[in-house]
């Protein structure tokens, strides 16, 4: 009985055996490994048949080691560099593989916890990796030629790939770029250095240049670069210095005529406003630069409006009257065919004759003398009231003052 029972056991452990053994080698093993580089950027693709297994749960494991490591006895220690990754693709680039070495690679499939085989793929980045293109293509005219500045490729750590190509080159192609659409003849030159100059090219025109990197050891070879264009030069014209050269002339003629335009200005408007042509009076500029507060002076735009005022009135000077004082001998003379009137004299004198006399019975009133001490004399009185204050030679009082009767 016990020999039974251990033989069922025995049975049903080796069905199980053989039945993840079965499950297991259903889970199909990655296919079509690639190695997408550039430079020292390198990325491990694959492709799976999803179709394999029912399950659309899967992951993928990537792992390498150093070929070299496989020839030894001892189980060669392989390094992670992806692990339970649901993506098609595993990037190496931050794994900083030696350029010069050998890899084998391999990626495993996992399913529901069942695994399939690896599949292995052999990388030697200095044999299989692809060189890119220059960094960057700059042009200089240099007369009528032009001088081409290439920019090496990098690595992804931004040092130059010469340092793991030494020999590495430069293929240019260049032509004429034309407006029409005639197809014009290329032109290549190959160089090593970083600056090349193309020569006998045509002055005055536009050219273009596609550069791309070489490397002859293992073949390989760069994608072209996008094209630059650039015009040459060459010997200026004689028109074209003698048009550059009567612009200038304007130009600067234009500058001075300006210059001094704005010079004149500015002297007329100072001279006007600081020197005006016409002066205020003095007594006005005696009240105009006085700073005292008992003067007054003249209003300013920014003095104080409460400021109380009196009207001033500015009036012409009076007319200086001037007498005339006739001779005493054409006095005394009466007029012709005028006599003396004595009834008339002796009454005592008339108001209407408009000459005061002093009264009495002689027919000539005798003149009266002026002193300091005398009396004045009517009539001069009289002008000294229409005119007060007028200043006049002072006249004799003896001289032309008689009495007449009219």
């Amino acid at each position: 009985m016990s020999i039974t029972m251990s033989a069922a056991v025995y049975v049903c452990l080796l069905f199980g055996y053989f039945q993840a053994n079965a499950v297991g080698a259903e889970v199909k093993p990655p296919e079509n490994l690639t190695m997408i580089t550039m430079n020292t950027n390198y990325t491990l693709s694959w492709d799976w048949d999803p179709s394999s297994s029912e399950s659309r749960a899967v992951s993928f494991t990537t792992q390498y080691v150093a070929r070299y490591r496989l020839f030894k006895k001892k189980a060669p220690p392989w390094t992670t560099a992806c692990e339970k990754t649901s993506r098609r693709s595993c990037d190496l680039t931050q794994l900083s593989l030696y350029f010069l070495g050998m890899y084998v690679l391999r990626v495993q499939a996992n399913v529901n916890g069942h695994v399939s085989d690896w599949g292995q793929k052999e990388f030697c980045p200095d044999q299989d990796a692809a060189l890119g293109p220059p960094t960057k293509v700059d042009l200089s005219p240099a007369g009528s030629d032009l001088d081409i500045f290439i920019s090496d490729p990098l690595t992804s750590t931004n040092t130059s790939m010469r340092e793991n190509h030494p020999e590495l080159y430069y293929h240019v192609l260049y032509w004429e770029c034309r407006g029409d659409s005639q197809a014009s003849r290329t032109l290549t030159l190959s160089s090593g250095s970083n600056i090349v100059t193309l020569p006998d090219l045509k002055a005055w025109t536009w050219y273009c240049v596609s550069v791309q990197t070489c490397y002859d050891f293992y073949n390989k070879k760069s994608s072209f670069t996008a094209p630059r264009c650039m015009q040459t030069e060459g010997a200026t014209p004689w028109w074209q210095v003698v048009g550059y050269f009567l612009v200038s002339l304007v130009l600067c003629f234009l500058l001075m005529l300006l210059s001094l335009y704005g010079s004149l200005w500015c002297y007329k408007t100072l001279k006007a406003t600081w020197f005006p042509s016409v002066q205020l009076p003095t007594l006005f500029q005696y009240l105009w630069d006085s700073s005292r507060s008992d003067i007054p002076r003249l209003l300013t735009p920014d003095s104080d409006s409460e400021l109380l005022c009196d009207k001033v009135t500015v009036c012409p000077e009076p007319p200086v009257l001037e007498i005339y004082s006739p001779p005493s001998e054409a006095l005394l003379a009466p007029p012709s065919g005028l006599e003396p009137d004595s009834s008339r004299q002796d009454s005592g004198g008339s108001g209407d004759s408009g000459v005061y006399s002093t009264g009495g019975s002689s027919s000539l009133m005798q003149p009266n003398r002026v002193s300091g001490q005398g009396p004045f004399d009517p009539e001069q009185v009289k002008m000294q009231d229409m005119a007060p204050g007028l200043k006049a030679p002072p006249v004799n009082a003896d001289e032309g003052i008689v009495d007449m009767c009219v």
